[in-house]
């Protein structure tokens, strides 16, 4: 089978608007969470502040926060990320 001819599978389509779950990872350190927090006020205002989850790392060096928005599309979820990276204290976006 020749790799090269091969066309990869269409990801599946998002239909905005719609819920979308964001995990945003870190080193734990006394503001990530404002920051991260900060991002999602500027870019999806009225997110649900009670459905976010926290959870640390077993050594408890990381931290991870999921962030569930109202998506409006992928610009939106863009700017979200190139935001997030660039606070310096977000290791990934998933």
């Amino acid at each position: 089978m020749n790799q090269s001819t091969d066309t990869p599978p269409e990801a599946p389509k998002i239909e905005f608007p719609c819920p979308y779950p964001i995990k945003v990872l870190g080193r734990d350190q006394p503001e990530f969470q404002a920051l991260i927090l900060a991002v999602f006020d500027q870019h999806a205002p009225g997110f649900d502040r009670e459905g976010i989850v926290v959870k640390a790392s077993r050594a408890g060096t990381f931290v991870s926060m999921t962030v569930t928005i109202e998506a409006t599309g992928p610009d939106q979820l863009s700017a979200i990320h190139q935001d997030l990276m660039a606070t310096g204290c977000v290791s990934m976006v998933i």
